[in-house]
C-alpha cells in the first residue's frame, strides 16, 4: 500500500518564496500582516460608466470612472452637507434615481447578517441631511423603486417613509415581537442558513410591499449566560449575569411557521398569498419580478429536495407554480440564492446535469434552454447584457482549485475574459460594459484590474507590490498544490507548506488544518498568506518551528459536482473523517514526514470533522485540536442539519458522532468555545467533555468569556491562536 499511495501523488510544487530573510514571528504571522489589499464597497453607478466607495476616512461618497479608474467627483460629503452632522459613515443605499441616499451610522451587529442603524436621508439635488426617523434605529431599509418612499423594520414591525409628504411615517404591522413573530425579516435559523436579512419586497410600480411574516412562537428558547467581560465590557451584568433567550430550533423540532403578505399602499389593504405550502415548509426568497402584480415566490419542503417557485398576483392572491426542482438528496442553496429575473425570464443554478449549471427560462415556467455546459461547475451569476444576450459568470477552469470569469450568450458561444490561471473574482458595471478583475494565485497576491467586457486589462489600480516587497524579507516556505489518491482509489486535492530550510534527508511533524463541510472549499489556486487563522502565514510560522503544514480537501467538499458533494449524504463526518485519516496515512508514507507525529485541527465543521477523525478508528493523530465544534448534529439548527442529513426521527445517520465516538479517540486533545456562541452553542462541547469525562479520557480546554462563534475581540483571537500554537509546540516532538 505504500508503495501504491506513492505512485498516486502528484505534487505540483509552487515557490511561494525562497528568499533570505528573518523567519516569521507569530503576532506578525496571525495579525493579518500580509492581507492583500484590494477595493471594498465598490458600488456600480447606474449610469454603467463608474462606481461609488466611501473614502478612507468614512466622511465622503466618491465616484471614480470604469474606464480609467480615476476619481470624478464627490456624490456626498457630510463635512459640507446641510442639516443633521455626523461624524462618519457605515454604509449607505441609494435610490434607483441615485439621487437620494440612505447614510447609515450608529450600526449595531445583531447575528451574522442583520444589524440595526440609524439611517439620515442625503438629497443630491440640495445637499441635506436629515433622520430616516426620529423613533428609534431601523433595520433593513428599502427604497421604492419610484425612489420617493422607504420601507423599514423596527421591533419586527414593518414601516413605511413617505418622502414626498415631509417624511411622513405609518406602520404597516403591529403584531411584530421578540421571540414571537417577525414581520419582513428573518428568524435566526433563516438568517444563518437561507443567507438573507430582508424578507420583503416593493412592486415595479411602487404601490405595494409583500413580505414574510414568521410566527416563531412555537419555536424553542436556548439560553446563554452573558457575564461582565472586557473588550466590551458589559456593566450592566457586573453584579449578576445576563441571560439572553432567542429561538434557535435544533434538528427535529418545530421551525417558525412562515406565509406571505401584502399591503396595498394606496387603499391600506393587507392579503395573505394562497400559497401552496407543506406545514412544516420554508419559504427562502422571494421578489417582485418587473411585472407590477407579479410576485416570484420560492418554496422548499423539509428535507429541502423539493424547490417550487411560484408567480404569485398580489391583489387576486392566486399563486401560479410554474417551477419544481427536485433533488434525490437536497437543493443546493445556490439555486434560490443566485436567482435572478430579468423582464420576462430568469436565470436558475441547477446541478441537475451533474454538476452547477445555468438554466433560461421564462416566467411563465417554460425551460428555453441551458445556458452553460462548462466542464467544470459554474459559481457566481454577475449580470445579463439584454443588448448582446450575454451572461457574465465565474466557473471552475480546469480544475476545482481555479475560478476564471466567463461569458455565454443566448446563442452558446461562450469566452473566458480573464487570462492568468488561478483565482478570478469580478464585479461588473451595470451595463456589463466594464468589470473589475482581481486575481491571485499562491504565489502572488491580490491584483485589481478594470478592464472591458472582453477581458482587455485598460488599467491595474492595485498590484500589491509593496506586500510583495514586506513577503521577501521574510524566509516565507514554499507552497505546494498536490493531488493523491487514497487506498480507496478517491483523488483528493491538497496544499502543503515546508520549513524553509527543508531537508528531504530528515523527517519532520505534520500539521493538518481542514473545514471539510459540505460544498467548501481550502484548497484553492489562490493568495491566502493574509489571513489570521489557516491559509499561510500562520502556517509559515509553524514552518519556522520545524513543522510540515498540510490541508486537503475531503469527499464532500465542493467544486467537484454534484456526486462528490452529495456523497455524505445521510451521513456528515463518516467520509469526512476516513478520507483525513487516508490522509495522514498518505502522508505517513512520505520519507520526510514522521507518521508518529501528525496533528489535526479545524474550526467549526472543522472542529466537528477533528473530532470525527481522531476517533475513526485507526490511531493515526498524535493530538488535535477542535474550535467551536458541533459534537452531534442533534444540537444543531433545523435548516442547516436537515439539509444533510433529515431528521434524528428517521436518520439513524445521526447516531454516529462525535460523542459516541468517544471511546475511539486517540490523541491529546484541545477543544476550544466561545461561551456566547449563538451557532454552534457551547452546549456541544460541555456535553462532549462530559462524555470524556466519564470515559476516563483527559483533555484540555480554553473557554472565552462573551465571545461568539467568530471568537474574537480585544486580545481575544491573539490569545486563542497562541494557545493553539503551544499545544501543538509542547506535543509534537
Amino acid at each position: 500500500m505504500k508503495k501504491h499511495l506513492l505512485a498516486a501523488a502528484t505534487i505540483i510544487a509552487v515557490t511561494l518564496s525562497a528568499f533570505a530573510g528573518n523567519d516569521i514571528d507569530f503576532k506578525t504571522a496571525v495579525s493579518g500582516a500580509f492581507y492583500a489589499e484590494q477595493l471594498y464597497g465598490v458600488y456600480p453607478m447606474a449610469d454603467g460608466e463608474s462606481f461609488a466607495r466611501i473614502s478612507p476616512d468614512r466622511k465622503k461618497i466618491t465616484r471614480y470612472s470604469f474606464k480609467t479608474g480615476e476619481e470624478i467627483g464627490t456624490i456626498c460629503d457630510l463635512s459640507k452637507a446641510r442639516g443633521a452632522e455626523l461624524r462618519g459613515l457605515d454604509g449607505y443605499i441609494m435610490s434607483p434615481d441615485e439621487k437620494r441616499i440612505l447614510i447609515q451610522t450608529n450600526t449595531q451587529h445583531i447575528y451574522r447578517h442583520s444589524k440595526k442603524a440609524e439611517y439620515y436621508i442625503y438629497s443630491t439635488d440640495n445637499n441635506t441631511l436629515e433622520p430616516l426617523s426620529k423613533n428609534g434605529p431601523q433595520q433593513e431599509p428599502l427604497f421604492s423603486p419610484d425612489g420617493n418612499m422607504v420601507a423599514f423594520v423596527r421591533d419586527n414591525n414593518l414601516f413605511l417613509v413617505k418622502l414626498l409628504y415631509n417624511n411622513s411615517e405609518s406602520q404597516l404591522t403591529d403584531d411584530g415581537k421578540f421571540n414571537n413573530v417577525l414581520n419582513g425579516i428573518p428568524d435566526w435559523v433563516y438568517e444563518e442558513e437561507f443567507s438573507f436579512s430582508r424578507a420583503f419586497d416593493f412592486s415595479a410600480d411602487s404601490k405595494m410591499i409583500a413580505w414574510v411574516r414568521f410566527d416563531e412562537s412555537r419555536v424553542p428558547l436556548y439560553e446563554m449566560q452573558m457575564f461582565k467581560g472586557l473588550a466590551p465590557e458589559h456593566k450592566e451584568n457586573a453584579d449578576y449575569p445576563h441571560d439572553y433567550s432567542y429561538k434557535y430550533p435544533i434538528a427535529g423540532q418545530p421551525n417558525s411557521k412562515v406565509k406571505v403578505l401584502t399591503y396595498d399602499i394606496k387603499s391600506h389593504a393587507t392579503r395573505q398569498m394562497d400559497l401552496p405550502l407543506d406545514s412544516d415548509g420554508y419559504i427562502p426568497r422571494i421578489k417582485f419580478t418587473d411585472t407590477p402584480d407579479q410576485l416570484a415566490i420560492v418554496t422548499l419542503n423539509r428535507h429541502q429536495s423539493d424547490m417550487k417557485i411560484y408567480m404569485g398576483n398580489v391583489r387576486s392572491t392566486v399563486c401560479k407554480l410554474i417551477l419544481n426542482e427536485k433533488e434525490e438528496r437536497y437543493v443546493k442553496e445556490e439555486a434560490y440564492q443566485q436567482l435572478r429575473f430579468i423582464g420576462d425570464n430568469f436565470v436558475l443554478q441547477s446541478d441537475r446535469s451533474g454538476s452547477r449549471q445555468l438554466y433560461w427560462y421564462s416566467t411563465t415556467g417554460q425551460l428555453i434552454k441551458q445556458i452553460t455546459n462548462q466542464p467544470c461547475e459554474v459559481g457566481n451569476l454577475y449580470g445579463y447584457d439584454p443588448k448582446s444576450q450575454t451572461f457574465y459568470y465565474s466557473a471552475k477552469d480546469g480544475n476545482p482549485t481555479r475560478t476564471a470569469i466567463f461569458a455565454t450568450d443566448l446563442k452558446g458561444k461562450t469566452r473566458k475574459l480573464s487570462t492568468e490561471t488561478g483565482t478570478n473574482s469580478a464585479t461588473f458595471s451595470a451595463t456589463m460594459k466594464y468589470f473589475i478583475n482581481v486575481y491571485s494565485n499562491i504565489t502572488t497576491p491580490n491584483i485589481t484590474t478594470l478592464r472591458d467586457n472582453n477581458g482587455k486589462v485598460l488599467k491595474t489600480l492595485i498590484d500589491n507590490k509593496r506586500l510583495k516587497e514586506r513577503v521577501a524579507t521574510y524566509n516565507m516556505p514554499q507552497k505546494e498544490l498536490f493531488t493523491f489518491k487514497t487506498a480507496d482509489g478517491i483523488e483528493l486535492y491538497g496544499w502543503m507548506m515546508k520549513p524553509a530550510d527543508f531537508d528531504p534527508s530528515k523527517k519532520y511533524p505534520v500539521i493538518m488544518h481542514q473545514y471539510s463541510g459540505p460544498g467548501s472549499q481550502s484548497v484553492n489556486d489562490s493568495w491566502g498568506a493574509g489571513s489570521n487563522g489557516a491559509g499561510g502565514s500562520y502556517e509559515a510560522y509553524l514552518c519556522s518551528q520545524g513543522i510540515i503544514c498540510v490541508t486537503v480537501d475531503g469527499r464532500g467538499t465542493g467544486g467537484r459536482g454534484a456526486d462528490f458533494e452529495k456523497c455524505t449524504y445521510l451521513h456528515l463526518g463518516q467520509l469526512e473523517s476516513h478520507d483525513q485519516v487516508e490522509t495522514a496515512i498518505w502522508l505517513g508514507s512520505l520519507p520526510y514526514v514522521d507518521k508518529d507525529n501528525i496533528a489535526i485541527w479545524g474550526w467549526s465543521f472543522g472542529g466537528f470533522n477533528t473530532l470525527m477523525s481522531m476517533s475513526e478508528g485507526r490511531a493515526v493523530f498524535k493530538c488535535g485540536v477542535a474550535i467551536a465544534p458541533p459534537t452531534s448534529w442533534r444540537y444543531y439548527d433545523t435548516v442547516y442539519t436537515e439539509r444533510y442529513m433529515r431528521t434524528p426521527q428517521e436518520n439513524t445517520g445521526y447516531e454516529d458522532d462525535c460523542i459516541a465516538r468517544i471511546p475511539k479517540l486517540s490523541g491529546k486533545l484541545l477543544i476550544c468555545h466561545g461561551l456566547a456562541d449563538d451557532n454552534v452553542h457551547v452546549r456541544n462541547t460541555y456535553e462532549y467533555i462530559e462524555g470524556l469525562v466519564q470515559a476516563d479520557k483527559q483533555f484540555e480546554m480554553q473557554l472565552y468569556t462573551n465571545r461568539n462563534h467568530s471568537i474574537y475581540g480585544g486580545n481575544t483571537r491573539l490569545h486563542l491562536f497562541k494557545r493553539v500554537t503551544d499545544f501543538f509546540l509542547s506535543n509534537l516532538k
